[in-house]
């Protein structure tokens, strides 16, 4: 091997292993280092020195590529399994590819009587343009697609990548061996071949990004319906209830009367007895929480009603506002996805002290609302459905939210801009169980 051929295949080594490392922790989601880069140079010239030795065909080399790029996606960039495969086969399938249609390129461009330091800066320059088309790829592809989250139909995507790479494979095992280098026919057809697998692999990841995209978007409306309709039946509660006490204080005279008569009478007994039978029609249709607000007042007594079966100690001091622009729907998007997230991480603690505090007051122009839960050490603060159903609601009414964990405890902070209530008379409320 020359000096040109040596430099040439550094050269090229090292262009693979900046573009497969950033390319994998890009699309995965991962920060790439320089020693992970360093480490899969070193394994990519032991594969090349392995197969220039043993005479191995390409086919043998490209596999140990993948397997090397799969070994460094799966322990250096810790990606799971089936994303590390993944990304493994399609980075070195857009590399395999860019090359080959910049050697068809060559063979159709570069004259034949080309030689010398012309030649090698022919040569240099067409892998420079061949890591150029690589990288535009790669771009095109992370824009469309993600593996930060695995999906259940990656497999699908996996199969659909080794077919391309086989295809490339055959094209290069066999047809370039049998075309020479005066039959341009020939080579233009395999060019256009290329690029059009090229084109292939590339809509479809683009189609599979879409459909994931699609899936979660159907996922969450469905989440999103469930959510409503739990509402719709907090409220539909909360007017029946507020209904019932509207009837019973309609008829609070009559049973007034009932009870005075039963007194001049004598019949203490049976007064007796019809007290009981009013105190515990009043405890049906009274709240454990009083807010202020009938959705809030059902949403906190079934919640808390749960918390205490579950032997969580819950506290609850509440300020809200007699009239403002909050929406009985958006106020329980907020209470219900903050007090759910809050018994699933209480439950998960066993048999430890557990602990569920609200707290909410205005602030100026500002009402603020607080969440405090225990939770797990180590519990990793995700924004799922739930937080970013409440953030969507907190910038709704040009406020914020934010969780903060600290010491075995999750808070979240939801500000709501209340610039525009009326009155600004707040009824307090405090319970404690």
């Amino acid at each position: 091997m020359d000096w040109f051929s040596y430099l040439l295949v550094v050269l090229t080594l090292t262009g693979l292993s900046i573009a497969h490392i950033v390319f994998i922790a890009g699309i995965t989601g991962k920060g790439w280092r320089i020693w992970q880069m360093a480490v899969y140079f070193f394994m990519l010239c032991i594969i090349q020195k392995i197969c220039v030795v043993l005479n191995f065909l390409d086919f043998i080399s490209v596999c140990g590529e993948i397997t090397a790029l799969y070994g460094m996606s799966r322990w250096a960039l810790r990606n799971r399994p089936s994303v590390s495969f993944v990304a493994s086969v399609l980075a070195v399938y857009v590399t395999q590819l860019s090359f080959g249609i910049m050697n068809a390129v060559e063979v159709l461009l570069m004259p034949p009587s080309i030689r010398g330091s012309m030649l090698y800066l022919l040569i240099i320059l067409a892998t420079a343009a061949t890591f150029m088309l690589s990288a535009f790829c790669y771009a095109f592809i992370r824009k469309f697609l993600s593996l930060e989250e695995e999906s259940s139909y990656i497999w699908i995507l996996l199969l659909s990548g080794l077919f391309f790479c086989a295809a490339e494979f055959y094209i290069m095992q066999n047809s370039y061996v049998h075309v020479n280098f005066h039959e341009p026919g020939k080579h233009l057809l395999l060019l256009m071949l290329q690029v059009m697998g090229l084109s292939a692999i590339c809509c479809t990841l683009y189609a599979y990004g879409r459909a994931c995209c699609e899936l979660k978007t159907k996922a969450k409306l469905a989440s999103l319906s469930q959510a409503a309709q739990a509402q719709k039946n907090y409220i539909a509660e909360a007017q029946m209830r507020y209904g019932k006490t509207r009837s019973f204080r309609h008829d609070i005279k009559n049973h007034l009367s009932v009870l005075g008569n039963l007194l001049n009478t004598g019949q203490i007994e049976e007064a007796k007895d019809y007290l009981e039978k009013l105190e515990y029609k009043t405890a049906e249709l009274s709240f454990p929480y009083q807010t202020g607000n009938p959705v809030v007042d059902v949403l906190l007594g079934e919640k808390m009603e749960l918390a205490r079966l579950k032997g969580i100690e819950t506290a609850v001091s509440v300020i809200l506002p007699r009239t403002c622009g909050i929406d009985d729907f958006d106020l329980c998007v907020i209470f219900a996805n903050a007090l759910d997230n809050a018994l699933e991480a209480c439950s998960a603690l066993g048999d430890a002290r557990k602990m569920m505090t609200v707290r909410g007051e205005g602030q100026g122009d500002y009402y603020m609302l607080e969440f405090d839960n225990s939770c797990a050490a180590g519990t990793a603060v995700e924004e799922g459905i739930g937080l970013s159903n409440v953030r969507a609601v907190a910038e709704k009414y040009h406020g914020a939210m934010l969780t903060e964990y600290g010491n075995q405890r999750f808070r979240l902070n939801v500000l709501l801009n209340l610039s525009l209530v009326e009155g600004g008379r707040y009824q307090n409320v405090q319970s404690k169980v």
